[in-house]
């Protein structure tokens, strides 16, 4: 493990809430911190299931992700490129900021995130999968001194409040077992006029597809949200500035938490 890697796992530690920093541990060679341990949580079906193989984390991100998000988004919805921009605008990130990527997967955004911030700044992925972390720590470069990996709960999550100025949460938060939860982890660790961005999935309004959409997704362990769920969700924790655009089955919603 690099130096700047070691730095890095510094400043995440040291925002982690009090009982994550009691066992949070280096995992020797691994490269990120690992409050788990042992075996990830259970998984919620299919799709979580194949998240924690060797194969899918070696194919994700140039393959895997965006055959998945075309066939979700439709053929004229966002590629790759324009989520990456989107979320970049929905967390008007800044240097100096600290961001962190919920169910990072191989880091893909975390990295992307990092450039943005600059050195000033921390960007942090978490995610239970022990095999995509692993291969989220071989694509960061070592001159990426602001990037840190942490290995947890994606859904109660192990930082002390007011953590963050950005959390994003894309293409995951359809998988938790308890979503509801997630989001109010999310927002309880943003400071006051923190950003918020999600991508996930919305049923639509036709009778036909949404029987459609629902048999897909019970397959698949895909919680299918209703298109109100997450926005309604989002002002009941407070947040404002409450915006969506739907794309297929897919949505991306961004929030903000208020200063006072």
């Amino acid at each position: 493990m690099s130096a700047p890697a070691a730095d890095a796992l510094g400043r995440a530690e040291a925002l982690l809430d009090r009982t994550a920093r009691d066992r949070a541990r280096a995992a020797p060679r691994s490269g990120y911190l690992d409050l788990i341990g042992g075996p990830p949580p259970p998984p919620t079906g299919t799709t979580q299931t194949l998240m924690l193989t060797r194969a899918v984390p070696a194919v994700y991100e140039r393959w895997w992700r965006p055959a998945l998000g075309r066939v979700a988004k439709g053929a004229l919805g966002p590629g790759m490129a324009d989520e990456h921009r989107i979320a970049r605008l929905l967390l008007a990130l800044a240097p100096g900021d600290g961001v962190l990527d919920v169910a990072c997967g191989p880091g893909n955004f975390t990295r992307r995130f990092a450039r943005t911030v600059g050195d000033t700044g921390l960007a942090i992925g978490i995610d239970a999968s022990a095999t995509m972390l692993a291969r989220a720590v071989a694509d960061t470069r070592a001159e990426l001194r602001n990037v840190a990996y942490v290995r947890g709960d994606a859904v109660r999550l192990p930082f002390r409040d007011e953590a963050f100025d950005a959390v994003c949460c894309f293409a995951a938060l359809h998988l938790f077992a308890d979503p509801m939860t997630a989001l109010d982890h999310m927002a309880r660790v943003l400071t006051p006029g923190g950003r918020l961005a999600l991508m996930t999935s919305c049923r639509t309004r036709s009778t036909a597809l949404r029987t459609l959409d629902g048999l897909i997704g019970d397959r698949a362990g895909i919680r299918m949200f209703e298109p109100d769920e997450i926005t309604d969700a989002l002002r009941a924790r407070g947040l404002v500035d409450v915006r969506r655009q739907v794309t297929g089955f897919v949505q991306f919603v961004g929030a903000r938490k208020p200063r006072t």
